[in-house]
């Protein structure tokens, strides 16, 4: 009989069975995770050639009729006289005169799993065991080696697994359960649409060939459960063992878990969580993982396993209610909660950052690239910007002056540091000149060597304060982790970065700009084995596929709308310049063209603008010249209830004229699905060029010289970007029926036309107002060549 497989890392293995008090990340950890590279490669360069660092151990421990296989990457293994020695390091913010043999319990047990590994696979009968601790500010070394018998090891890993036994049998149980309901599951719709199974088999290739695949598929094909089922399928057949469904916006996260919903209907049984951001998910308002101030925090590794336990026999959708039901019946934190429940999750419905960040991804699948996972990267287009700000930090002269005023009088010596780094940054406001920014190719390594020092400095004293209630030290505190992201960030500084300085009177910003975003993500998705990258707006694809990370080797698709083009009426009004200089001319124009687009039928329409200022002048003309007319204003800065009040309003079968002013490439012009008729009309006015600013003619003179193409990629394509996915927002389902009206000269040029997506070659310019009525009525009435 087959024994039933179960995978999990030692790391995993360890801290699931042996954890147990508080959790405390006020900050001993944080510098370990920031450095922890450093220290580690130091470390282990100074091992010489008898050291060897990184080594790869796999194992099948066979217990009752399980095999379980067990992976991790020791540190170091060291060839010594004596014999050999599995070093494990660890980096400390605590001085080392208060560790011992007994310090942590976890960090032996991890060590001890790869001694025993290394010993069985290579017949040792004894091993040496050494655990290496770093202590941070000091850079002192302690080392703390014992001999270890192989029976010795034995009897530890008969224990470790004999533990872990009930864990791995309710994930083979759950294993069997899901992989019966994957092999009988159909597609969870009557029939595909047109594409949807193309782009399905697609998907379900790329997977098998570990590949890396772009999809530019129209509105309405149904992306998302196109790239999903399959995925589904490959996990069920063991090709994958986990699907992470990256997004960028909550609504799109829901529409993801819309899907497994309608599979479940079917007969899947898969478990899915939907991580939330801490800041949203805390119950602690303080915010702080401070087990004297949390009650959560304190104790939470002795009752996490009974909640994990609990919940994973109720229920398989870990939605956040779920989550938070949970942690509050387990007295439990819900955020480390639901990132240990991630771990039992087959799909892990989250944002970007939890991949891609080299701040925040989540180490505990990636600690060691090349996991077996599928990224499924939803909305792609929106990762250019949200990659560039990933992987760029910045830093404020006035934050560390402010910081400097708090501490003087409490600890000179970080003030100290605090003014150094101020008086650093008035120097580089001198070298701005006139010009008031500059752009430098070069790195500011005095300034990472005067942030390194505050650090250093700040640690202890925020380490002995952090439970005192003194005023002003979250504000230092947020200086300090501020300087270990730049620092973080600093560490990935090659040719596709620039120091951008910017002034502003006395304010002083450094930025570590990532220009070109391609070679990180390149390396980010090799974290996984295959991936998916998808939007209804990859145009030009060619683009994309090179800012994306993609390459030669890599799959794309483009598929065609499936639906009927007579349901869409897309005109053009080129006689009409929205270019900044040529603004002001064109309000009142404005004002009546989008009266006669609208008035032609009773419905809710939405109008786009390149800006604020813009929205508001046409929007002020209009209701002053229109007052019958109903209208509505996006505003700046809205909360999620007034975006989910703002759409509220945007009712079906209406009997009236309801007119929306919105801002292009803002919150309501993607991400968004207003079936039906809830949005019979989209008017577009400009083609979306980004505003003109330094960064953006950094990244003009950065392509201008890498492909020539500098404007289009700093200004062009993300502008037309935004417009696709406005006019998105009309045709949702094969009954929906609504017109587009294209508003600037630009429209008709042919490096704007050439854009076009294929299901809108019937465009139709308009020559004039009353050409405008005419076609719309037209339209409206069911002629279809209008």
């Amino acid at each position: 009989m087959e024994k039933s497989q179960v995978k999990i890392s030692i790391r995993n293995l360890v801290e699931l069975v042996l954890r147990s008090g508080d959790i405390d990340s006020r900050l001993v950890s944080s510098t370990s995770m920031q450095e922890g590279t450093r220290i580690h490669q130091k470390i282990q360069r100074e091992g010489g050639p008898n050291y060897s660092k990184e080594v790869s151990l796999t194992f099948d421990y066979e217990i009752q009729g399980f095999t379980i296989k067990l992976e991790g990457r020791a540190d170091g293994i060291i060839t010594e006289p004596e014999g050999i020695v599995i070093d494990e390091i660890k980096s400390t913010s605590r001085p080392l005169e208060y560790i011992d043999e007994e310090f942590s319990l976890l960090h032996w047990a991890q060590a001890k799993c790869y001694a025993f590994i290394y010993a069985v696979q290579n017949q040792m009968e004894k091993i040496h065991v050494q655990l290496t601790y770093f202590q941070v500010d000091t850079e002192e070394r302690l080392n703390i080696r014992k001999q270890f018998e192989l029976q010795e090891l034995r009897a530890f890993m008969e224990e470790l697994m004999d533990r872990y036994l009930v864990w791995a049998k309710m994930q083979d149980e759950w294993n069997t359960l899901r992989d019966i309901s994957v092999r009988a599951l159909k597609f969870p719709f009557e029939n595909y649409r047109k594409g949807q199974r193309e782009l399905a088999v697609a998907v379900y290739k790329t997977i098998m060939q570990e590949k890396k695949l772009f999809v530019q598929a129209p509105t309405g094909i149904g992306k998302t459960v196109s790239t999903l089922f399959p995925s589904v399928k490959a996990v069920g057949e063991q090709h994958i063992s986990k699907i992470f469904y990256l997004t960028a916006k909550t609504i799109t996260r829901q529409v993801a878990e819309e899907a497994f919903s309608k599979m479940r209907e079917k007969g899947l049984s898969f478990r899915t969580i939907t991580l939330t951001a801490k800041d949203k998910i805390c119950f602690n308002r303080e915010g702080s993982c401070n087990p004297d101030l949390c009650e959560y925090a304190k104790g939470h590794y002795n009752r996490v396993n009974d909640a994990l336990t609990d919940i994973l026999c109720a229920t398989e959708y870990f939605s956040r209610d779920a989550i938070e039901e949970y942690a509050l019946k387990h007295n439990v934190c819900p955020f480390e909660f639901a990132l240990d429940l991630s771990l039992w999750a087959d799909c892990i419905i989250c944002d970007y950052n939890y991949v891609f960040d080299p701040r925040v991804y989540l180490k505990r699948f990636f600690m060691n690239n090349g996991g077996d996972y599928a990224f499924l990267i939803d909305e792609a287009h929106n990762l250019v910007d949200r990659a560039r700000e990933m992987f760029s930090a910045q830093i404020s002269k006035t934050a560390f002056l402010e910081a400097k005023k708090i501490i003087k009088n409490k600890q000179p010596g970080i003030a100290k540091q605090l003014n150094k780094i101020n008086s650093y940054m008035v120097a580089l406001r001198k070298q701005c000149k006139e010009e008031g920014f500059l752009i430098s190719k070069c790195e500011l390594k005095d300034l990472y060597g005067l942030l390194n020092n505050f650090i250093r400095e700040a640690e202890e004293w925020i380490l002995k304060n952090q439970s005192r209630n003194i005023e002003g030290f979250e504000q230092i505190l947020e200086v300090y982790f501020n300087a270990i992201s730049f620092i973080k960030i600093a560490e990935l500084y090659d040719e596709r970065y620039v120091t951008f300085i910017d002034t502003y009177l006395s304010e002083v910003r450094v930025k570590l700009f990532c220009i070109d975003p391609s070679y990180l993500l390149a390396a980010a998705v090799k974290r996984g084995k295959t991936s998916v990258l998808f939007s209804a707006t990859l145009t030009p694809l060619d683009y994309f596929m090179d800012i994306l990370g993609g390459d030669k080797e890599d799959y794309n698709i483009s598929l065609s709308s499936p639906f009927d083009n007579r349901k869409l009426c897309l005109l053009v009004e080129d006689r009409i310049s929205t270019k900044y200089k040529n603004r002001e001319g064109s309000y009142g124009k404005l004002a009546d063209i989008i009266r006669t687009a609208a008035d032609k039928k009773q419905g809710n329409y939405m109008v786009y603008f390149p800006s604020y200022k813009y929205m508001n002048e046409v929007y002020t003309r209009f209701t002053e010249k229109y007052p019958y007319i109903e209208t509505m204003l996006q505003q700046s800065a809205m909360t999620e209830e007034e975006r989910e009040g703002f759409l509220s309003r945007l009712v079906p079968n209406t009997d009236k004229l309801f007119v929306c002013f919105c801002v292009l490439g803002g919150i309501f012009s993607e991400g968004i699905d207003l079936k039906g008729d809830r949005l019979i009309g989209a008017i577009i006015v400009g083609v979306g060029l980004p505003q003109v600013s330094a960064e953006q003619n950094i990244i003009m003179d950065y392509f201008q010289r890498k492909n020539g193409r500098g404007f289009e990629n700093a200004y062009m394509f993300p502008g037309m970007n935004k417009v696709l996915q406005a006019a998105g927002r009309v045709i949702r389902s094969e009954s929906d029926t609504g017109m587009v009206l294209l508003i600037d000269e630009r429209f008709s040029h042919k490096e704007y036309n050439c854009l076009f997506p294929r299901h809108w070659a019937h465009n139709r310019r308009v020559r004039s107002s009353p050409d405008l009525e005419r076609r719309l009525e037209e339209f409206w009435e069911g002629n279809t060549h209008y």
